[in-house]
């Protein structure tokens, strides 16, 4: 599997269960064959909505979702499940029977469940989750479920990966005192009673709004609601409040964390963790489709998959459209280093055309750098690697720190 960069990427795309299954087995022993899948995908991510399901142990988490499962189903949407099961301290080994209380829908063709063994890694997730929500955000799922081990007030990760995090609350949470306590009910942002057929769920959505009512008075709501999973109740409004939310926090999340790794690095730097972050809060460029996959001191790559809306009169893609994706990794490298980077001259040549399907990436590179001017090459290429357009700029360096270079100071 060390060539992932031609049929493997191409099944993994398609949603080959058997190749998404391989991938995510090689991304889990790691090496050369993990790192080369995670550079073919690359390009690729950064369209599913990653969903974060928590909650303590026996909760009712897994039943839960596979009520959401059959919800998502009837929307007509393709849903992938990475659950999270602990591994034996003794052994090693884990029981992985989640998918077990999941099977009703486990073997519909648009439902994809792999569960992995958390191998002691600590914080509710196994250590390579983020890497495998990758191939699975690749392989076109709509939405992406994360559940997590039974989880305390500390199992706390899952808010660096999931868009949108559900915390499962069981009747009888315990008292007002309990429910304030800091940890896993402050990372929610919809917040879910389960079994809520039984007495205590009513005092429970008490307990919870109240707990939200003295810390998050100034904070976006966060809705408390009530589940009977087996029954389907209250399932509808559940995905309603995660549509909701994505609607305003957006998706991606997972590519601001600072100690995500980049496919082309072996560890990503600071400067990374805030270009990603730049280009994540950049309305204009999300709302065309581009996407940053890498980025460094100097550097940074962008994607984008041509779609209908990017085509011009004669068919192919916009010659604005690779201006525009060029120009964003020409902006987000020569904003770097943490200045204030103005563009003051630009130039662009088109080779061949483009057309809807293809996967174009633009990538930046320095060329020389003073103290005021810095000039950048930047190629637009296919996916099978031929040069669409080439890109120079310049900019002139301000004094002045930009969002980067503040996070960084």
């Amino acid at each position: 599997m060390n060539d992932v960069s031609q049929p493997w990427e191409a099944a993994i795309r398609a949603g080959d269960r058997r190749a998404i299954a391989r991938a995510i087995s090689a991304t889990e022993q790691g090496g050369p064959a993990a790192r080369a899948i995670a550079l073919a995908v690359a390009p690729h991510v950064g369209r599913a909505h990653v969903v974060g399901v928590t909650g303590a142990p026996g909760a009712g988490k897994s039943t839960f979702i596979d009520a959401l499962l059959g919800e998502y189903l009837a929307r007509g949407q393709r849903v992938a499940v990475v659950a999270i099961d602990p591994s034996s301290p003794i052994t090693g080994g884990a029981v992985l029977g989640d998918r077990v209380r999941m099977g009703e829908h486990g073997a519909h063709e648009n439902i994809f469940i792999r569960s992995l063994a958390s191998r002691g890694h600590l914080g509710g997730l196994s250590r390579t989750t983020s890497e495998i929500v990758d191939v699975l955000d690749a392989s076109g799922f709509d939405t992406i479920i994360v559940e997590t081990v039974g989880a305390g007030q500390s199992e706390v990760e899952i808010a660096k990966i999931a868009d949108t995090r559900l915390v499962v609350c069981p009747p009888g949470l315990g008292d007002n005192v309990q429910a304030i306590k800091a940890g896993i009910l402050e990372i929610a942002d919809v917040l879910i009673v389960s079994k809520g057929d039984l007495p205590a769920a009513e005092a429970t959505v008490r307990d919870l709004k109240e707990m939200l009512r003295l810390r998050r008075a100034s904070a976006v709501p966060v809705p408390v609601l009530k589940t009977a999973a087996p029954k389907r109740e209250g399932i509808g409004a559940v995905i309603d409040a995660v549509i909701a939310h994505a609607a305003n926090a957006g998706r991606g999340r997972r590519f601001t964390a600072p100690d995500r790794g980049s496919p082309s690095m072996g560890s990503k730097t600071p400067a990374t963790a805030d270009i990603m972050r730049l280009a994540t809060r950049d309305p204009f460029v999300n709302a065309v489709g581009i996407r940053c996959v890498d980025a460094g001191p100097g550097r940074a790559t962008v994607a984008l998959d041509v779609g209908d809306t990017h085509i011009n009169f004669n068919g192919k893609c916009h010659g604005g459209v690779i201006f525009t994706l060029a120009d964003t990794a020409f902006g987000l490298a020569s904003n770097s280093h943490g200045l204030i980077a103005v563009g003051i001259d630009a130039h662009i040549t088109y080779h061949v055309a483009a057309q809807a399907g293809d996967t174009l990436t633009a990538t930046a590179v320095e060329v020389s750098r003073t103290r005021k001017i810095a000039v950048y090459r930047i190629e637009v290429t296919r996916a099978d690697g031929m040069l669409v357009a080439s890109f120079t700029g310049t900019v002139y360096v301000l004094a002045r720190p930009n969002e980067a270079g503040e996070a960084r100071g």
